[in-house]
C-alpha cells in the first residue's frame, strides 16, 4: 500500500478538501502511474453532489487522467517505466461477457468498475485522478502519443472518447452534415473531432456568445437556439445531431432539424427525465439514441486519431486549491473549455 495526497468530497454536496488515500501495492499486471494532470468533467460534479443517485464517500473524483508510468508489475507487457499513459472512466470489467470480448467494456454485463465512485473486485472503493498516483491494471491503461501534450490530452480520456465514439458510429465523414448542441467541455471536442473526420459542422448554442471560438475550433456554421428562426431555417438539415448538454431540451424541436433517417445522439445526461411525442421520431424514420464512452481499444484509437490531427482539449490549467471554485464555474458554463488540475499542486 502507498499513501498519497488527494482531494476528496467527504460527503454529498460538501466542498472538496485535501486528504490522503491508500493505493494498493502493485500486482502482477498493475501499472503505477504518477498522475501529472487530471481533467474536471461535469460528471465529477454530478456524482460528488449525488445528482445521479446515491454515491460512495469520501469520493476522489477524476476520470481524465494523464501521467507517467513509475512502476510495473512483473507480468506487465504493454508498458514500461517512463511511458506516457492515460486512464479514463474504467479501471476494470468482467472481461468475459460478450460486450467485453467485443471491446465494449463500457457496457460490461458483469458490471464494469468505474475509476471512482465504484467498488473494485477486491471489495475496496475506487478513487480517481484528483490525486498524486493511481494503480491500474495494464489492460485499462492507454498510451498517450508523443504528439499530444499531457495536460491537453487528459480531457480526451472522457470528453474526447465520449464524442469520438458516436461520431464514428453514426458516420460523421465528408459529405455529412453534423450539428453539435452546446459548446462546452464535450461540445468543443465534438466540433474538433467532427471537423477532423471531414463533416460539415454546425454548432447549435443558446446564444452567439462563443461564435468566434466555435468557428476557430472547426465549425462551419454557428446558430443561436434562442432565436426561433433557427429551427425554421435549419429544418431537415442534418444527418447527425450530437447533444452534449446536460440540460433538458425540447427534443421534438431538435428532431425536426434532422433529415429523413437522421439520428439525434445524446452524450449529455440530464438529471431529469424527458418527454417526447413519438410522431417526431416516426415522421422521417428518425433515431433518438444515447452513447456512453468507448471501450479501451476505441479510446486508444481516438488518442491516436487526435495525435495525428493535432487535436487536444482547450484547457484552463488550475491548482488543486481552485477545484471548488472550478466546480461552480463549470455549473455556470464559465470555462473555456475544460479545467485541468496540475496535480503537482495537490
Amino acid at each position: 500500500m502507498t499513501t498519497v495526497a488527494a482531494y476528496a468530497a467527504p460527503a454529498a454536496k460538501a466542498p472538496l478538501e485535501r486528504t490522503t488515500i491508500e493505493r494498493r501495492a502493485v500486482r502482477e499486471h498493475d501499472v503505477l502511474i504518477d498522475i501529472k494532470f487530471a481533467g474536471i468533467c461535469h460528471s465529477d460534479i454530478h456524482q460528488a453532489r449525488e445528482g445521479w443517485g446515491e454515491a460512495i464517500f469520501p469520493m476522489v473524483p477524476g476520470h481524465e487522467i494523464a501521467g507517467i508510468v513509475s512502476e510495473v508489475g512483473p507480468g506487465v507487457t504493454k508498458y514500461k517505466v517512463g511511458d506516457r499513459v492515460g486512464v479514463g472512466c474504467l479501471v476494470d470489467s468482467c472481461r468475459e461477457c460478450d460486450n467485453c470480448k467485443a471491446g465494449l467494456e463500457q457496457h460490461c454485463t458483469g458490471g464494469n468498475v468505474g475509476t471512482y465512485n465504484s467498488v473494485g473486485k477486491d471489495g475496496e472503493p475506487t478513487y480517481g485522478g484528483y490525486s498524486e498516483k493511481v494503480v491500474v491494471d495494464e489492460n485499462f491503461v492507454v498510451r498517450i502519443p508523443e504528439g499530444l501534450a499531457l495536460d491537453e490530452a487528459a480531457p480526451l480520456l472522457c470528453a474526447g472518447i465520449t464524442t469520438y465514439s458516436p461520431l464514428k458510429r453514426w458516420g460523421a465523414a465528408p459529405g455529412k452534415k453534423v450539428a453539435v448542441i452546446g459548446l462546452g467541455g464535450l461540445g468543443h471536442m465534438g466540433v474538433k473531432i467532427a471537423h477532423a473526420l471531414g463533416a460539415e459542422v454546425t454548432v447549435l448554442s443558446q446564444s452567439l456568445r462563443k461564435k468566434d471560438d466555435g468557428l476557430k475550433l472547426g465549425a462551419d456554421h454557428y446558430y443561436a437556439t434562442s432565436d426561433e428562426t433557427t429551427f425554421k431555417e435549419l429544418a431537415g438539415s442534418f444527418d447527425l445531431i450530437l447533444s452534449t448538454v446536460s440540460a433538458p431540451l425540447d427534443f421534438g424541436a431538435y428532431l425536426g432539424l434532422l433529415k429523413a433517417g437522421g439520428a439525434l445522439v445524446n452524450v449529455g445526461a440530464p438529471e431529469e427525465p424527458i418527454s417526447l411525442n413519438l410522431f417526431s421520431l416516426i415522421g422521417g424514420s428518425k433515431t433518438l439514441a444515447g452513447s456512453a464512452i468507448g471501450g479501451i481499444a476505441e479510446t486508444q484509437e481516438m488518442l491516436d486519431f487526435c495525435a495525428e490531427h493535432g487535436i487536444g482539449a482547450e484547457i484552463e490549467l488550475i491548482a488543486a486549491s481552485e477545484i471548488n471554485e472550478a466546480y461552480e464555474r463549470v455549473v455556470n458554463s464559465d470555462v473555456r473549455y475544460r479545467f485541468v488540475i496540475d496535480t503537482a499542486t495537490i
